[in-house]
């Protein structure tokens, strides 16, 4: 998984960018296998003026075999933006591995109690009978090679 930190107006030392992207990876680690890359990007959005929830973190993620995803996280402080986004990044990632989880697997074959059982005429014969006897006629036996005979033969 590749990761890769960006900040805007944010000075962009090495020691952020290593917690940064460390407080990231530890959060989505469980699903390192998934994820192709991470680029996460951190900004201070009224630049050196004050505000609340003026901190912002965008995380984009791309999930293998998937488009990429984003989230984002305003917060009063960096740590509290970047802990947010990450907790938001993981909650997509549970909710797409867990729709990937939940899909039917379809075998395209019908469930037929009938053809589990016995050797491969039982499944005929058994049809027969209930057809015949729907139809008030006595049913022919079947022998080994599935040919039919006739009640008197």
């Amino acid at each position: 998984m590749q990761v890769q930190v960006n900040s805007n107006h944010i000075e962009g030392s090495a020691q952020l960018q290593e917690w940064v992207g460390s407080t990231v990876v530890e959060q989505l680690e469980r699903f390192e296998e998934l994820l192709t890359r991470v680029e996460i990007h951190v900004s201070d959005e009224n630049a050196q003026k004050g505000g609340a929830q003026d901190k912002r973190c965008q995380i984009e993620f791309r999930p293998k075999g998937h488009q990429s995803m984003s989230v984002s996280h305003k917060a009063e402080s960096l740590h509290l933006a970047v802990e947010g986004a990450a907790a938001k990044a993981r909650h997509a990632l549970e909710h797409l591995t867990g729709k990937l989880d939940a899909r039917p697997v379809t075998s395209r074959q019908i469930d037929d109690p009938l053809g589990e059982e016995g050797p491969p005429g039982t499944r005929d014969a058994l049809l027969q009978e209930e057809f015949l006897a729907k139809q008030g006629e006595e049913p022919t036996e079947l022998d080994d090679d599935s040919e039919q005979k006739s009640p008197g033969n």
